[in-house]
């Protein structure tokens, strides 16, 4: 199985339709050609680890508010600030064409790299397997790049077309004043280099020239950074509850969760029995002897033995003489 092939099944298509040059339409697929492979981190709250949320909070009333309440708006350079609805961006010419238009083909080395955005793999249709070979051919065999026009996420932007490992790849480009110009004044200056320090630089480059492979190179930092996680994994440290347990590398937090568990229901076992128990059999065993006899001696003798007795008739004194008013 080609490296092509098995990127396609794992990796769903961003984007359908047809390079179209002339009459010929050959119907692709695009797929995204890079990945970035950046450690993401969150942040947490230092004390217990918990996830810092942030909320949209208005400036003005105070409130915080849902993505509902929020509009767009654009910041006019010394001037007032406009709020557009989604009725104005609804009255906007968007293009939706799913071509790849070719616009012309011009000479590879006019196309400056810098002016490269994002880059899409362009997989044929089966039924468009002769004409995309017949395209990848001749722009191989002519040294030209073709010139391009594409409709992606409601945005008309400028690209290429260009082969890279047999394969046709679309690249979007940076419009011309979205490209800073490359000058700076301390260069206008006139600098004497001799020709002994030329020759000796030049023969420094020569000691260093090689062919370019790209798999001698990693990413240091990264690596180093992610033997560092997995050893703070490893050795328990640094590792808090998270919120909703995940797939991978679930088995040293499960872990660590499981042991919380146990040490929370070990501590509440010792409590148990020295407050609830007694408590329980102290409560069933002594308030009905003592609650039920009181009432039934409130209600049936209302003797002057006791000060509660004395009490109770002097309650009902006020209610006889209330009844013979009445």
């Amino acid at each position: 199985m080609s490296p092509r092939t098995e990127h396609a099944r794992w990796v769903r298509a961003i984007w359908k339709g047809s390079i179209a040059f002339g009459l010929v339409s050959v119907p692709v697929k695009a797929y995204t050609a890079t990945e970035d492979h950046d450690v993401r981190f969150h942040q947490v709250h230092a004390l217990d680890g918990g996830r810092v949320k942030y909320n949209r909070v208005c400036r003005e009333c105070g409130n915080t508010l849902e993505l509902a309440e929020i509009s767009k708006a654009y910041q006019v350079p010394n001037g007032p600030t406009v709020v557009l609805t989604d009725e104005d961006f609804a009255s906007l010419p968007v293009t939706s064409s799913k071509e790849i238009d070719v616009v012309e083909f011009v000479p590879t080395g006019q196309v400056d790299p810098v002016r490269f955005d994002k880059s899409y793999l362009l997989e044929p249709d089966e039924r468009s397997l002769k004409p995309y070979v017949l395209l990848r051919r001749t722009l191989e065999d002519t040294d030209l790049t073709a010139i391009v026009k594409v409709s992606l996420r409601q945005k008309q932007q400028l690209g290429v077309l260009r082969v890279r490992e047999n394969v046709l790849m679309l690249q979007t480009m940076l419009w011309p004043d979205e490209v800073r110009a490359a000058h700076f004044d301390i260069l206008d200056q006139e600098v004497d280099v001799r020709p002994q320090e030329l020759a000796m630089a030049s023969s420094l480059v020569e000691s260093l020239a090689s062919d370019f492979d790209p798999d001698e190179y990693h990413d240091a930092y990264r690596e180093q950074l992610l033997a560092m996680i997995d050893a703070k994994v490893h050795g328990g440290e640094g590792i808090v509850a998270s919120e909703a347990p995940a797939s991978s590398g679930g088995e040293v937090v499960d872990l660590l969760t499981a042991l919380r568990e146990s040490l929370a229901r070990a501590g509440g076992a010792e409590e148990a029995p020295a407050k609830k128990v007694p408590a329980r059999k102290s409560a069933a065993k002594k308030a009905p002897a003592k609650k039920a006899p009181a009432k039934k001696t409130a209600a049936k003798k209302p003797a002057a033995k006791k000060t509660p007795a004395k009490k109770a008739a002097a309650k009902k004194a006020p209610a006889k003489r209330t009844r013979k008013t009445a």
